[in-house]
């Protein structure tokens, strides 16, 4: 963790009460946070360049909609370094002003993935509009605001108890191993790099035949854990791409004897952090 002192400044994507929210508290869980909310990804990724916030939590990959790989290239934009990880379960909550049952209802507005999340159970009302909104927790904020009635949001426990909502059904998600992976970023790495145990590396390869396999060679040659890898696109170089690892080991000085052989056959290699790795959920 971070060992910066005293009050947190940490930005999120979203408001209060927001996924975001929920896994900032629980990767600075001994922490008095002051949370920076943002409007959108890149102005989060901006704010933290610019020291706006001390970090930032930012949504990386969810097990149902996979990678969000926007989020891959604010990180390289803006130089940021990723610092630590935390991994959230996602539960679903539709809530709706007090006294609100699911008869009243004819409109549901929530984040677009939360909608895809619990559409088996949104499809046992046909009759309900269905309306698109940029977080799931301002969804729950702006029903209690502007006193809507006959609206509910779909978002976290957390919303409905910050906003003073109820929740008229609860778990609606339509997979409950439904998780979410975060980023713990920030403007440089102030991490004791010895106490660390995963990695995450861009790599952009030559155009040979058995570039990549050359690279997962050294990756097995080390020992090294290859846990993801993700091709994202180069922007300005239409179909080009760059290749993300992340990668769990034993010893830092083995990593980066890893790394120093693959620069070696690679037009160009990043290491955009070195981190603790989170508690990854245990699926049953």
């Amino acid at each position: 963790m971070p060992e910066k002192m005293g009050k947190l400044r940490i930005g999120i994507q979203g408001v209060a009460a927001a996924f975001h929210d929920m896994a900032a508290r629980n990767y600075f869980i001994d922490r008095e946070l002051e949370l920076v909310e943002f409007r959108d990804f890149r102005s989060l990724a901006e704010g933290t360049a610019n020291h706006d916030v001390d970090y930032s939590v930012m949504a990386i990959e969810n097990t149902i909609g996979g990678s969000i790989l926007p989020n891959y290239g604010f990180i390289e934009e803006y130089g940021l370094q990723i610092l630590g990880e935390e991994y959230l379960r996602i539960t679903m909550q539709l809530m709706a002003l007090p006294g609100q049952t699911l008869e009243n209802i004819h409109e549901v507005t929530s984040h677009p993935m939360a909608i895809r999340q619990c559409m088996k159970f949104l499809r046992e009302y046909p009759t309900w509009q269905i309306t698109e909104a940029n977080d799931t927790a301002e969804s729950a904020k702006r029903i209690a605001e502007q006193n809507l009635e006959g609206v509910a949001a779909i978002a976290s426990s957390l919303a409905a108890d910050l906003y003073g909502l109820e929740i008229i059904a609860s778990d609606i998600e339509t997979n409950k191993q439904n998780y979410t992976r975060f980023l713990v970023v920030g403007p440089q790495s102030e991490n004791h790099v010895q106490q660390c145990n995963k990695a995450s590396v861009r790599l952009i390869l030559s155009h040979e035949p058995g570039s990549l396999s050359k690279a997962l060679v050294i990756l097995d040659k080390y020992g090294l854990n290859l846990t993801k890898i993700q091709s994202v696109p180069i922007i300005g170089k239409p179909y080009e791409y760059a290749i993300h690892f992340d990668l769990e080991f034993m010893q830092y000085e083995i990593f980066k004897t890893a790394i120093a052989e693959i620069k070696m056959m690679s037009f160009e290699t990043s290491v955009m952090g070195v981190y603790q790795k989170g508690a990854a959920p245990v699926v049953v």
